[in-house]
């Protein structure tokens, strides 16, 4: 039987790599395939903090994949993936992103709209009658914490919190808010990061309205502090040549952010914010969601 590669999106987020890691073991137990979870990027200091925490050990890193059949987690749009997703065959997808995805056979699919994929995959092993390995679990509970925000963030959905409780006492995790802020604190030091690092650390790629336009975000807990390297930032977002760059800086205590704006489209992006720009910055009070914050206000807007 082939090995097939598990993996989610480039610059992989702490729900990307523990997503790899859980659904991988999962597809192993439940379906018998031979899988091995890598990661299409460097693990964030976040991930680290949390691979570190349960003795996990960081995957390999590759960019193109090396086997004949792949499963995706936390994505499914190829500009977000390996470089070479059309030559192989995706044979399952894990994601609760938006559906821009097609398949000539049928495979294994699941697309939920919860706060994480860590929250579909928690499900997934109950469905399945699978138990979850400690570390496993303690992978998933950081995931659920850092794309929720700590279950503060608007994606966060009914089934999210359970799942967080129940793989904290999985995990021997007696105070989940404590790690659970330790966790997000720890992706927060900028200063050992170079613009480039900022930018690229958490970025995707949309068209949107036939533009190229690449959002990336970051999380702080002092905006102000992060915009006064706005020229070096501003520097590293063009010299990636995409046609729109907007850089989301998100204050993780407060549930506020700024984000710097370069492109052609700036009428579009005031539009969907409904705000000007000013020194190419705009203002976005209680925004601290990509997915459900910042992507479909920009969709409308083009």
């Amino acid at each position: 039987m082939s090995k097939k590669l598990v993996f989610g999106h480039q610059n992989p987020d702490t729900d990307t790599i523990a997503s790899a890691i859980a659904a991988g073991y999962l597809m192993h137990k439940a379906f018998g395939m031979e899988t091995e979870a890598v990661a299409v990027g460097e693990p964030n200091a976040e991930t680290k903090y949390a691979l570190d925490y349960f003795k996990v050990e960081p995957l390999r890193i590759i960019e193109k994949a090396d086997t004949e059949q792949v499963i995706l987690v936390d994505h499914n749009e190829s500009a977000q993936s390996v470089a070479n997703l059309a030559d192989v065959e995706v044979v399952g997808v894990y994601d609760h992103h938006k559906i821009n995805f097609t398949s000539n056979s049928p495979i294994w699919f699941i697309n939920q709209p919860l706060g994480s994929v860590a929250t579909i995959l928690y499900y997934e092993f109950k469905s399945h009658e699978i138990e979850i390995p400690t570390h496993i679990a303690g992978m998933l509970a950081s995931a659920i914490i850092s794309d929720t925000l700590l279950l503060k963030s608007p994606t966060t959905t009914p089934f999210d919190q359970p799942a967080l409780e129940a793989l904290a006492e999985i995990a021997g995790l007696e105070d989940y808010e404590a790690y659970g802020l330790d966790l997000l604190k720890a992706g927060t030091d900028l200063s050992s990061r170079s613009a480039k690092e900022l930018i690229d650390g958490d970025a995707k790629s949309f068209e949107l309205g036939g533009h190229d336009f690449r959002i990336g975000q970051v999380n702080t807990v002092d905006i102000a502090e992060a915009l006064t390297r706005q020229a070096e930032i501003e520097t590293a977002m063009q010299e990636e040549g995409y046609e729109d760059f907007l850089f989301v800086i998100t204050d993780i205590l407060n549930s506020n952010s700024k984000a710097i704006y370069l492109g052609d489209a700036a009428q579009a992006v005031e539009k969907a914010f409904t705000t000007k720009l000013e020194n190419n910055v705009i203002d976005l009070p209680g925004v601290v969601s990509r997915k459900k914050q910042v992507v479909p206000p920009l969709t409308e807007a083009f």
